[in-house]
C-alpha cells in the first residue's frame, strides 16, 4: 500500500551515490582532530620554500622519501597511504593537494595521534620528503564490561539497569600487532552469556601490498533468546540453564588498489541450536526440522572512504555495498543486499552538513523470524526509535544533520602518563547539531507490531563530544511522528 514510499527512499540512495567526490582536506591536530582552519601557508608543506628557487611553472620532483617518528609500525605501512612514491613530479598546487590527502589517509588508520607530511629538504626543484608520525598505544587488555541489550536506552529504562542482563570478562585488542597494521582479537567472556572469540586481521600479505585477509571464530551459549518482536520491542525468553548455543567460523580476503576503495570476499559457517521451549514459544523462529540451524553464508562486499576524518567527517564521501547469500536449502535460503552511503559538504568554518542514506531488501519475502531484523539492531537504527526495532525484508532511511562546532578544551595530562602515550593533552571538540530522518520498512508479516508499512520520521537536537582513540559519543533528544521522545546516547562512529 505504501511501497511508493520505500521506493523513493531506494532512489534517493542511489541519487546520494552519483554525488560529485570532494577531496579538499582539513589541517590536523593531535589524534584524528581535523582542524577547521584553511591551510593558506606553503611554509607548512615546504619550509624552505621561496618562489626565487624555482621556475615558474616548473614540476618538482620527489627525490626521496623518509619516515620518522614509526616505532612499531613498518615504514612500508605508512608509506602505503601516502599517494606518490619517489621519482613522480608535480605542480605546486599538486603537490600540496597529495601532502594533506597523505596526512588524512594516514590518520585514517587509526595507527596514529597525528601525522604530518612535508619537504624538509629543498634543493632547486627536487624534494625531499618526510612523513612524520606519532603512533598511538596500541595493546589494550582490560575487564570487559558489557549490557547485552541493545542499547543503554533500553538497558536503563526498560530493563531497569539490572546487573542480570551483563556480561563480564577479559577483551584484548591488540592493534598493530606485527606492525603492519594488523589486528588480533581475543574475547573472554563470562556472566549472561559464555562467550569465546578470537580474530586475526592483516591488510596486506603480498609485495604490492593490495591482498589482505581476516580469520574469526566463535563460539557461545546464553540463558536468554530473543525470540519474537511484539510492539516492536523484542521479546525475551529466559531460563536458569542455557537456552541457546551458537558458532561460527570463516575467513575473508580483502582487495585494495589504491587508496579509497577496498573489496571483501568472505565465506563463513554458522551453527545454532535452541531449546524446545523456544520453538514452542515461536515456531517460526528457524523454519528448519528441529532445533539445530547450520548454514554457510557468502559475501561480498565493496567499500569507498573518501572523508577527511572518519569517525567524524567534516568533508568527503562514502559508500559501502554488502551482497550476501545465507543458506542453501529451500527451508532457510536468504539473498540480501544493503548499501550505506554519506556525503558531508563544509559550510565555513565550523559549519558541517550531513546527507546520509541506507537501504536493503532481502529476498524471497517470505522468510523466518532470525533472518526478518532489519531496522533498530546494531549500528542501522533511525533516530527517535531507540526504543524500538523493525523487522521486515525490504526499506530504508534517509538523514540529515547541521552541526556546528562551538568550542574545544584541551585538558592536560600528568607527566608520567603524556610521556607513555606520547600525548601531552586529551583533547576534546563539541559540536551542536540540529538533525532529521526519514525512513520506512517492509514487512509482509507484521504481526503484533504497528511500525512496518508505515511512514517513519524523527527530529531533534544534540551534543556531539569528540576526542582520544576516535571516541565520539552522541547526546541527542528526538521526537518521532507517533508522539514519542527522549532523551537517547550512542558511542559511534559516523561511517
Amino acid at each position: 500500500m505504501c511501497q511508493w514510499k520505500l521506493y523513493v527512499l531506494l532512489a534517493a540512495g542511489f541519487v546520494l551515490s552519483a554525488q560529485p567526490l570532494l577531496s579538499q582536506q582539513t589541517d590536523r591536530e593531535i589524534d584524528s582532530l581535523p582542524s577547521t582552519d584553511t591551510i593558506s601557508s606553503l611554509l607548512r608543506y615546504i619550509p624552505s620554500f621561496t618562489a626565487d628557487k624555482v621556475q615558474s611553472g616548473s614540476d618538482f620532483l620527489i627525490a626521496a622519501m623518509v619516515v620518522s617518528g614509526n616505532k612499531k609500525t613498518r615504514s612500508t605501512i605508512v608509506l602505503r597511504e601516502v599517494p606518490f612514491k619517489s621519482g613522480m613530479s608535480f605542480s605546486l598546487s599538486q603537490l600540496i593537494d597529495l601532502f594533506k590527502q597523505g596526512e588524512q589517509q594516514l590518520m585514517n588508520t587509526a595507527l596514529f595521534h597525528s601525522a604530518r607530511i612535508y619537504a624538509s629538504k629543498f634543493e632547486g626543484n627536487c624534494l625531499e620528503i618526510t612523513v612524520e608520525v606519532v603512533e598511538r598505544w596500541y595493546l589494550f587488555p582490560f575487564p570487559f564490561f558489557d549490557l547485552v541489550d541493545r542499547n543503554i536506552n533500553q538497558w536503563l529504562i526498560d530493563q531497569k539497569a539490572s546487573l542480570q542482563r551483563v556480561n563480564y570478562g577479559l577483551k584484548l585488542l591488540y592493534n598493530n600487532a606485527t606492525g603492519h597494521n594488523d589486528k588480533l582479537r581475543l574475547w573472554l567472556i563470562n556472566g549472561y552469556t559464555r562467550e569465546l572469540s578470537i580474530s586475526y586481521e592483516k591488510p596486506y600479505f603480498d609485495r604490492k601490498m593490495q591482498w589482505g585477509f581476516r580469520l574469526a571464530a566463535r563460539t557461545g551459549k546464553g540463558r536468554e533468546i530473543n525470540y519474537n518482536t511484539v510492539e516492536d520491542k523484542q521479546v525475551f525468553l529466559r531460563t536458569p540453564d542455557f537456552i541457546r548455543s551458537f558458532a561460527s567460523i570463516g575467513g575473508e580476503l580483502t582487495y585494495r588498489k589504491k587508496l579509497f576503495a577496498r573489496h571483501n570476499f568472505g565465506i563463513f559457517y554458522f551453527r545454532e541450536k535452541v531449546e524446545d521451549t523456544v520453538l514452542r514459544a515461536n515456531p517460526d523462529y528457524f523454519r528448519v526440522p528441529g532445533r539445530i540451524n547450520q548454514f554457510p553464508e557468502l559475501y561480498y562486499q565493496f567499500t569507498y572512504a573518501k572523508m577527511d576524518y572518519i569517525p567524524y567527517p567534516r568533508e568527503g564521501f562514502g559508500a559501502r555495498v554488502r551482497f550476501s547469500k545465507l543458506g542453501i536449502t529451500p527451508s532457510f535460503n536468504l539473498w540480501q543486499l544493503h548499501w550505506q552511503m554519506m556525503k558531508i559538504w563544509p559550510v565555513g568554518l565550523k559549519n558541517i552538513v550531513t546527507l546520509e542514506s541506507y537501504a536493503g531488501v532481502k529476498l524471497p519475502f517470505s522468510q523466518p523470524y532470525v533472518n526478518r531484523r532489519f531496522l533498530g539492531y546494531e549500528e542501522i537504527f533511525m533516530r527517535g526509535f531507540e526504543y524500538n526495532v523493525v523487522d521486515g525484508v525490504a526499506g530504508g532511511y534517509l538523514r540529515s544533520s547541521f552541526a556546528r562546532e562551538l568550542f574545544r578544551i584541551n585538558i592536560p595530562l600528568p607527566g608520567f602518563i603524556a610521556k607513555r602515550a606520547s600525548v601531552t593533552t586529551v583533547p576534546f571538540r563539541i559540536f551542536g547539531k540540529l538533525y532529521s530522518n526519514a525512513g520506512y520498512v517492509h514487512s509482509p508479516e507484521p504481526g503484533f507490531n504497528f511500525l512496518q508499512n508505515k511512514f517513519l520520521h524523527a527530529a531533534g537536537f544534540g551534543i556531539d563530544i569528540l576526542s582520544l582513540y576516535d571516541l565520539t559519543i552522541r547526546i541527542e533528544y528526538s521526537f518521532n511522528n507517533f508522539g514519542q521522545n527522549g532523551l537517547f546516547l550512542h558511542r559511534t562512529s559516523s561511517f
